[in-house]
């Protein structure tokens, strides 16, 4: 008796799992957009979801609260930058199904990430990816897959963007080995100015789709307080995205500068200036740090040196999420007049081709045309004396910092902090030769 009761335990177990996933339609990209599986165009109205560095996916109980106020907010989607491969991630994946949002996961984390610095791809890297992707794969609401968050942060360090395809390269082999369903895989770039629209075109450049990044995301915080297309840079992003042949979304953003914040580029993203060519935002982010970018507060904030399983640098990470008012409101308002409708898939054709693979600029973009990706293993060497090699990384890639997102980010959150370097360019431009 007891082990038939078991048996249905467990039948009825996975079962319920079963349901979780299916409990909202999966989504797939054709030409440069978003559909769900009945061929409605999606577009994004995201978090940002870190609450802790290691996981906040592992807490079904934590993920159901704030699943709940996500829904009231209007949010569809959610964008968390490091996980545990290793943790049981479906309480909270039901959780978010539930609520009818989305999961955009990175690949990565400060250990595996690709750097621009000492910049590799190697089996370690490929393995904690793939660990990740065989964590996440099944589950109906993984919308996709980053490769990298702002690995390229200064404009001198553009000789990484090889590497970051080729990580996109093998990434979708594997997935594609594996039978898994063809969840996306794309980039998160810092908005570079000197690097505008290279970085974009050349990550979707060549005839080679295999090759080529999915979406590409875009980390933008020019938009801050009362402003539009013009003075706020945003039509000068949208003349860059017209060509580009994959569906590209702001992956971070969000402007606190000016207080309160009152969210005025939502509609611009989901309204018509820019509904036709992007795909939706992100906004960072889901919980008040000493960033004050959050939309929600789990208690008032302590002493940072704090210690307790629930606090990490001040603020608690786990309770009741509390709006942050009137942050939460003005997005919640905002997003609640904002619907756009876009193309069914099947009146949809898509026309772009994919860019040409941009030529290298002096003071900018340093890679030149459509290179060989680096294999596994591979790694970039620039040195002083004009040679480069692979092999064991002694170069290095340094510069000024420039107008990449001018955000503060919090430690639970995936942004890097990367202070400006002083060195020169020279070893750059040396090592740019290795792809000549």
């Amino acid at each position: 008796m007891f082990s038939k009761s078991l048996t249905q335990a467990i039948l009825l177990a996975c079962l319920a799992i079963s349901t979780a996933r299916a409990a909202v339609p999966q989504i797939s990209i054709k030409g440069t957009k978003f559909f769900y599986s009945n061929g409605t165009q999606y577009y994004m109205k995201g978090i940002a979801y870190q609450l802790t560095p290691a996981d906040p996916l592992v807490d079904t109980e934590q993920c159901q609260r704030d699943a709940d106020l996500m829904g009231t907010l209007g949010a569809n989607a959610i964008r968390v930058y490091h996980v545990d491969p290793a943790g049981d991630h479906t309480g909270c994946m039901t959780a978010f199904a539930n609520a009818g949002i989305y999961l955009l996961v990175d690949l990565d984390t400060f250990e595996t990430d690709i750097d621009p610095i000492r910049t590799s791809w190697n089996q370690t890297q490929f393995d904690a990816f793939a660990a990740v992707m065989d964590a996440f794969h099944s589950y109906d609401n993984t919308l996709g897959f980053f490769i990298g968050n702002e690995v390229i942060a200064l404009n001198n360090q553009s000789l990484a963007a090889p590497y970051i395809k080729a990580s996109a390269r093998d990434m979708k082999s594997y997935r594609d080995s594996k039978g898994y369903r063809k969840v996306p895989i794309g980039y998160s770039a810092a908005d570079i100015a000197e690097l505008r629209p290279m970085l974009q075109d050349y990550l979707s450049c060549g005839t080679n789709t295999s090759e080529a990044i999915d979406f590409f995301g875009l980390n933008a915080y020019e938009w801050c307080g009362p402003n539009d297309m013009k003075t706020s840079g945003y039509n000068t992003l949208n003349s860059y995205a017209e060509n580009l042949n994959v569906p590209i979304f702001f992956s971070e953003t969000g402007c606190n500068t000016v207080r309160p914040r009152d969210f005025q580029d939502q509609g611009a993203i989901l309204g018509p200036d820019m509904d036709s060519i992007w795909s939706g935002a992100i906004i960072y982010e889901w919980i008040e740090e000493a960033n004050n970018y959050g939309l929600i507060s789990y208690g008032p904030p302590v002493s940072a040196t704090v210690v307790a399983s629930d606090i990490e640098g001040g603020f608690s990470r786990r309770g009741t999420p509390t709006p942050v008012a009137p942050d939460f409101t003005n997005l919640q308002k905002a997003w609640a007049t904002l619907h756009p409708k876009g193309v069914a898939s099947s009146a949809y054709t898509p026309s772009i081709t994919p860019p040409a693979c941009p030529s290298s600029t002096a003071g900018g973009w340093l890679v030149n045309g459509n290179v060989a990706l680096p294999s596994l293993g591979q790694v970039l060497q620039a040195t002083t004396t004009g040679a480069s090699t692979t092999g064991s990384s002694t170069g290095s890639a340094t510069g000024s910092s420039t107008s990449a997102s001018s955000t503060t980010k919090g430690s639970a959150n995936g942004g890097k902090e990367i202070a400006g370097m002083s060195a020169g360019l020279v070893a750059v431009m040396l090592g740019f030769m290795w792809f000549l």
